[in-house]
């Protein structure tokens, strides 16, 4: 079994389980969300551009600001519109 830490200020974990691993990229899109913290959009531009390469389909988002989750519509929108996610981290 896989142990998910939940990063927010929940007390208690909540047991959660996994998406399943998609099997491939090939005609999939991926949303490349950067939460706003600097140079996050440099690690997004490179992966975008390793992703591009091989032909895969990415879309960008970019989350208001770090220091709170990102706005259920913008969850939303990534869920509607992408097929994975990759969330940036930096500084």
């Amino acid at each position: 079994m896989t142990t998910l830490m939940d990063p927010t200020a929940e007390r208690e974990s909540a047991e959660m389980q996994p998406l399943p691993r998609l099997a491939g990229l090939e005609g999939k899109t991926v949303g490349l969300l950067d939460i706003s913290k600097p140079r996050g959009d440099v690690f997004l531009d490179r992966l975008e551009d390793l992703l591009v390469q091989r032909g895969v389909k990415t879309r960008r988002y970019k989350k208001p600001t770090f220091t709170r989750v990102a706005p259920v519509e913008l969850k939303q929108q990534i869920a509607s519109e992408c097929d994975a996610v990759v969330e940036s981290l930096a500084d």
